[in-house]
């Protein structure tokens, strides 16, 4: 299913909740994972139907995967996609206030 086809719900797949991410959530910029086909346009338009705010930039990132090793086995932990979006002035998303 190409990106403009898929839902809010599957564009965007989980708020990342780092240490880093939720400092930034004081001035209005929020971390997700996205589905790797995902681009800056279809992100911003799934945030703002999802969460009803108006979205300023989106920035993305291409996460590559570590090399892990479990015992004898070595492989690679799961590569994805991150998007950083920065809300305009006045925006928030209520389901964040709680853990800054």
């Amino acid at each position: 299913m190409p990106a403009n086809e898929m839902t809010p719900h599957d564009i965007l797949v989980r708020p990342l909740i780092t240490e880093k991410a939720l400092s930034n959530i004081k001035n209005g910029t929020y971390t997700f994972e996205v589905d790797t086909r995902a681009n800056k346009y279809v992100v911003r338009n799934a945030v703002e139907k999802l969460y009803n705010v108006q979205v300023a930039d989106v920035r993305m990132i291409s996460v590559k995967g570590k090399p892990k090793r479990y015992g004898r086995s070595e492989g690679y932990s799961k590569s994805f996609k991150k998007a950083i979006v920065q809300l305009k002035a006045g925006f928030k998303i209520q389901e964040f206030e709680g853990l800054i």
